[in-house]
């Protein structure tokens, strides 16, 4: 009787759905003080287990991933795991003051959560203040085991992580920007895996070296770790195929260009020539410059190299192999935003029958955000004058004129604990306050107003966002990240959106599904998303001299009414402000 009991459970057992569970992985990630020596400079700066960049973490879509973190510098610590969704799990997110408070010098937290639905190219990056200058690394998710990608295997992956040198502590830039209300000192180089290349003094020896075969492709998973600044990259002689954008599969596009801004990740078929081709190949990459303030107008270089077959090797002396000639890909102008629009417009979701896009059709509320930057009055106390737009303002960042003062509470665990009072505010304006013409002659007040503003959304709340830039200050592109969320793109235009007209162009079939995006110079960019996630969620500007300047909102999203939409409870170690 006992065995026939047994067999029936086991039958029943057989019968039910069996979920592709993943292992549970544990990383340890030691942030601590290294001497680094970049451009004939050494300076001490936080890194990650003593490398810059940090580790590349690797996991597959399905595990759990258990990562504690250690703090052994003098800065308070958070990290971001960004693009990970995070269902049920904001406690793990990562940005400091939002969902969880930093971890003070000597202490440690773990980071847990489960990758669900998701695989592809994200990173990790510190999350408070100017930290993730240096502290940043890949994050590789694969595929479950057995599934494949939508593409032909490729030889090799090469994770190619964009970042920006400073021989200055970025701390102190941002604080001494911060006192003088002026823009901040901007970097002395952009790096490839935390090299600047030949192109810079003293920077030879700190070159990214791409070492191929002929006739395979190579997987080129392309990471903007910058803290500032959009970048072009192209290879000299080669074209690539697009395949994914932000751990999303997209319809493959060749190009010789691509556009990736900050919080950006692209994934490219990189095929190589058919035969040894006698010559080596710089990779460029160098900004899109939109805005009117002062940028580092350089030029970061790496090498795509050709190994030499033994034939070749035995028929060539060492010499004539080592000064093959070197040729330059040519990059689009500094400010060509026709190349960057054209760039986007190429971007579009797989939307196969494994990898659909499930675009939210009807939507229950509608949002209309401006960004842009405006102004602070000068702070009088110290009688000081500042170096902001005038010498009576400071520069500041704002999302429907409300720059984002950040808590000294943490958002997440104020709502969790209901002790919110006093700490933020629940009532974020749907549209803006004071209308105007966004894109035209601006206001003559460009202060903005500032508070600790969240828009609350009922669980399961189908969303469409128009965010539009503004000319305050000159018009500007702006990579908006959302944090908890993937979204889908469904429009961009430039000038003033218009609700009546552009609506009827909006791409509800297989718009381009992402987690930041590039609202356009003196334009708008129109998202949809499902706020299936309960949690407080950050939003913000992911040039950090904007979200510095305030640039930055967050979302609450209530629980559901079932258990599996109910935020889980706060980890044990969760650290206290």
């Amino acid at each position: 009787m006992a065995f026939q009991l047994l067999l029936a459970i086991f039958s029943c057992v057989l019968l039910l759905p069996l979920p592709a569970f993943g292992i549970t992985r544990h990383y340890t990630l030691e942030i601590k003080m290294q001497n680094v020596t970049r451009l004939c400079h050494t300076k001490s700066l936080v890194s990650v287990n003593g490398q810059f960049p940090g580790p590349k973490l690797i996991a597959r879509e399905g595990d759990q991933l258990l990562i504690k973190v250690i703090n052994q510098v003098p800065n308070n610590i958070s990290i971001h795991w960004h693009g990970i969704r995070q269902l049920r799990s904001g406690w793990a997110d990562g940005p400091a003051y939002i969902t969880q408070c930093p971890i003070q010098t000597g202490q440690s937290y773990v980071y847990n959560y489960t990758i669900v639905g998701q695989r592809g190219t994200l990173f990790y990056h510190a999350h408070i203040s100017w930290l993730r200058a240096t502290v940043y690394g890949p994050l590789i998710i694969l595929p479950k085991r057995g599934v494949p990608y939508p593409f032909a295997k490729p030889h090799k992956e090469v994770p190619m992580i964009f970042g920006e040198w400073f021989n200055a502590d970025p701390e102190a830039i941002i604080r001494q920007a911060t006192q003088t209300g002026g823009g901040p000192n901007v970097s002395d180089a952009y790096t490839i895996n935390g090299l600047p290349g030949p192109l810079y003094n003293c920077s030879a020896k700190d070159t990214f070296r791409l070492r191929v075969k002929p006739g395979k492709t190579y997987l080129l998973r392309l990471i903007n770790a910058a803290l500032n600044d959009e970048l072009f990259f192209s290879i000299a002689n080669h074209t690539v195929t697009v395949v994914e954008a932000d751990a999303i599969y997209v319809k493959p596009f060749e190009t010789d260009t691509i556009l990736i801004a900050p919080g950006q990740t692209t994934n490219v078929l990189l095929k190589t020539k058919p035969s040894y081709p006698s010559a080596s190949f710089f990779m460029f990459a160098r900004p899109y410059v939109t805005g009117q303030g002062t940028f580092d107008n350089s030029t970061v270089a790496g090498i795509l190299e050709y190994e030499p077959s033994k034939h070749i090797k035995d028929a060539h002396s060492r010499a004539s192999i080592k000064n093959l000639q070197l040729f330059r890909p040519t990059l689009p102008a500094l400010n060509d935003t026709n190349f960057a629009t054209k760039f986007s417009n190429k971007l579009r979701s797989l939307n196969s029958k494994n990898f659909p896009a499930n675009v939210p059709l009807n939507v229950d509320r509608k949002f209309f955000f401006t960004v842009g930057l405006g102004t602070n009055p000068c702070n009088h106390k110290n009688n000081q004058t500042c170096q902001g737009p005038t010498n009576t303002t400071m520069f500041a960042a704002s999302i429907s004129n409300i720059s984002f003062t950040m808590p000294t509470k943490a958002l997440l665990q104020s709502h969790y604990s209901g002790q919110s009072h006093g700490v933020y505010s629940p009532k974020f304006p749907w549209s803006p306050i004071v209308p105007f013409n966004y894109t035209g002659t601006p206001p003559n007040n460009t202060n903005v107003s500032n508070g600790t503003n969240l828009m609350v959304l009922p669980y399961n709340t189908s969303v469409e966002l128009v965010m539009q830039d503004t000319s305050i200050l000159g018009a500007e592109s702006h990579p908006l990240h959302l944090h908890g969320f993937n979204f889908f793109v469904v429009g961009q235009g430039f000038g003033n959106f218009d609700p009546n007209k552009d609506p009827k162009n909006f791409n509800l079939v297989d718009p381009i599904e992402r987690n930041t995006i590039g609202v356009p110079s003196g334009g708008w960019a129109a998202i949809r998303f499902l706020a299936d996630n309960p949690g407080v969620w950050f939003m913000h500007c992911h040039l950090e001299v904007h979200t510095s300047w305030g640039l930055r909102m967050a979302w609450l999203v209530l629980d559901g009414d079932k258990p599996d939409q109910k935020l889980l409870p706060p980890p044990a170690d969760l650290p206290k402000c």
